[in-house]
């Protein structure tokens, strides 16, 4: 009877290509390796992928993981397209980052339906743990709501109560300034006007005038990557600044600071809930990363959010025993297990799917207040993990329960 029972787990193991201690993982990178994100993404984000499983001390306990990237060029059917054949071909379990919320929100529909796993970093809309919530997406670093309460609440109770807003054409630019409008509107600003540019826009003259004709106080940002280095570098040739106009990068890396230098990012406040040079964990994250990193880069929120989420996964992996490759499942477990890593600090994974975590509130340094490479930012405010994120009573998410 027992070598029957055997028999029949053998191959029951076999239909759905799993056991419950295998310990096969494969995870997949999906990104911006050549575009307009892929300095705060890209190869940097494969890098942290390969630390995470590095560090998780798994390979060395007899797991086989392997890490697959693919650029997905910002497009939702290219994205789509690539995330079908690595689940229904190629045996990935879990696609991290997905730089691009039109990719991203395309990309957890599909995870969904094949139960896999979607680690979200470098997409910001909130839809992610809202409305378009699944039981298999966690989002980890940032979003569109934390990223507007960061930055617009501050700076509309500084005195910058008049916006207009220069926004990337898609879902991620117009929900972030959706959000934004929000908190500058509950603070006592108003908006007055706005501009939709294409994404990777090269000339931003035409909505820098616009900017500048408005009036506004500040000129938000919301945009990412190289179009905030662009949008930025073309408000001071059009003396955008000079003429007493404040910047609100919504989104910015240090890989943003970097590109433009101090010299022309000096005093841009910005909000991250990840900067390299913290504390003692962080920095020595960032001394390992860059020497690895394409152009010796320090490492960015995405990043460093790529690294915590798949850190958090394989160890509820490694307290399951194995890979039952059942998404829902492992990130039911994810969400049941406190996060705690060198980069994010302690943290848990609400209902909903958000990470929670604190944020900061940073403004990048003067040349003369910077004292070696890459020190960037200076700490203005700490914003509490419990006020970072959009409260879950707001929720739409049909995953959260209602009272």
């Amino acid at each position: 009877m027992r070598t029957l029972a055997a028999a029949l787990a053998i191959l029951l193991a076999g239909a759905t290509g799993a056991s419950a201690d295998d310990k096969s993982v494969k995870i997949g990178v999906l990104t911006d390796l050549s575009s307009v994100y892929s300095d705060q993404t890209g190869p940097g984000s494969v890098l942290a992928a390969q630390m995470a499983v590095e560090d998780s001390g798994l390979v060395a306990k007899g797991w086989k993981i392997d890490v697959v990237a693919a650029d997905h060029q910002n497009k939702p059917d290219i994205g789509a397209g690539i995330t079908r054949k690595w689940l229904d071909e190629e045996g990935v379990d879990v696609i991290s980052d997905v730089p691009s919320s039109s990719v991203a929100l395309a990309v957890a529909e599909i995870v969904k339906a094949k139960n896999k796993i979607f680690l979200n970093s470098g997409a910001a809309t909130t839809a992610l743990t809202n409305k378009a919530c699944t039981p298999n997406t966690i989002h980890w670093s940032y979003d569109t709501y934390m990223l507007a309460h960061g930055l617009a609440a501050p700076t509309v109770k500084n005195g910058g109560d008049s916006w207009f807003f220069v926004t990337a054409d898609y879902v991620f630019g117009k929900t972030l300034q959706a959000d934004a409008t929000a908190v500058v509107e509950a603070n006592g600003g108003k908006v007055l006007g706005s501009v939709y540019a294409p994404l990777n826009t090269a000339d931003f003259s035409s909505f820098m005038l616009q900017a500048q004709s408005s009036k506004a106080k500040v000129i938000g940002l919301a945009n990412a990557g190289g179009d905030t280095v662009n949008s930025i570098k073309q408000a001071h040739e059009f003396g955008l600044i000079a003429a007493g106009q404040k910047l609100a990068p919504l989104l910015f890396s240090v890989a943003n600071a970097h590109a433009l230098g101090l010299e022309t990012a000096q005093g841009l406040q910005l909000s991250e809930p990840y900067y390299w040079d913290m504390n003692e964990g962080t920095r020595a994250f960032a001394k390992r990363f860059q020497p690895r990193a394409r152009n010796n880069i320090m490492p960015s929120q995405t990043q460093a959010g790529v690294y915590s989420s798949i850190l958090h996964y394989l160890k509820a992996l490694e307290s399951l025993g194995g890979n039952s490759h059942d998404g829902a499942a492992i990130v039911a477990k994810m969400k049941a297990t406190p996060s705690d890593d060198p980069l994010f600090g302690k943290g848990y994974i609400r209902e909903d799917g958000r990470h929670i975590h604190p944020n900061y509130l940073f403004e990048v340094k003067t040349p003369a207040e910077s004292k070696y490479p890459w020190d960037y930012y200076k700490l203005v405010a700490t914003i509490p993990a419990e006020e970072a994120f959009k409260p879950l009573a707001q929720s739409e998410c049909p995953l959260v329960k209602k009272p």
